[in-house]
């Protein structure tokens, strides 16, 4: 299957070096390029990609708040470039909707990997950014009134030992090993884990993990979950329900 993409950043020269390198690809195809917000909305609203790629930053209606618009109207996934790997832009985009986070420095393969990922159902981010949001996050407030331990009672020990594991970036057949399940039952466990705790997404499990003491923000130097190298090893078999 084709995976359809629209591309937008105010920077042509940044614009059209990524959409050579995913037009690029056999299964990939850039159906259109915008330079704001306001053109990408348009693009996928006409042409309902699976993927839009989109700047953080850009004039007039930026990044963000085309992913909020996307992801209200359409199937479609997005994937926030930015080249800030902190600060409040990555935390606003994760409650707009978006799917992935990379930044503009993102190698060649890396970049198209991104693109397969997200449009398979799955979540991706930059090692960076994953830790900066994750710490930014884990210090705000809870935004729930309810205690962490009453949010978690609503899930069963094994869906509790899921969440657990996903936070730690295992995949699901290497959830099926620790669990000594089937990957079918996993996948099981992860959309039951989902619905309880009104999550998303992967990205919104892990977190809810860190926000709860379930596992703790790693030490800035080591992997995150979320790695490229990781997720290129295992996203063949790591496909998150919807």
């Amino acid at each position: 299957m084709t995976i359809h993409v629209v591309v937008a950043d105010d920077q042509e020269l940044v614009r059209s070096g990524f959409a050579m390198i995913l037009d690029a690809q056999p299964d990939i195809e850039v159906v259109a390029e915008a330079g704001d917000g306001a053109g990408a909305i348009d693009a996928v609203r006409r042409l309902a990609p699976e993927v839009a790629l989109l700047d953080i930053r850009m004039p007039g209606t930026d990044g963000i708040e085309a992913c909020r618009t996307i992801s209200a109207e359409t199937d479609c996934r997005t994937v926030m470039l930015t080249t800030f790997d902190s600060d409040e832009y990555v935390y606003e985009a994760l409650h707009a909707g978006a799917s992935g986070f990379l930044l503009k420095d993102v190698r060649r393969d890396d970049l198209v990997h991104g693109v397969r990922v997200v449009a398979a159902g799955d979540s991706l981010l930059a090692p960076s950014v994953a830790r900066r949001l994750i710490a930014d996050y884990t210090a705000r407030p809870a935004a729930s009134a309810v205690p962490p331990s009453a949010r978690l009672d609503v899930l069963t020990a094994r869906e509790r030992e899921t969440l657990l594991h996903l936070a730690r970036g295992l995949s699901n057949a290497e959830i099926a090993a620790a669990l000594v399940v089937s990957e079918h039952t996993v996948k099981t466990h992860v959309g039951h884990v989902l619905s309880k705790l009104g999550l998303r997404d992967r990205i919104q499990a892990v977190i809810c993990a860190y926000e709860y003491g379930l596992v703790s923000p790693s030490p800035e130097g080591e992997t995150s979950p979320f790695s490229p190298a990781r997720a290129r090893r295992t996203h063949a078999e790591d496909r998150s329900p919807r």
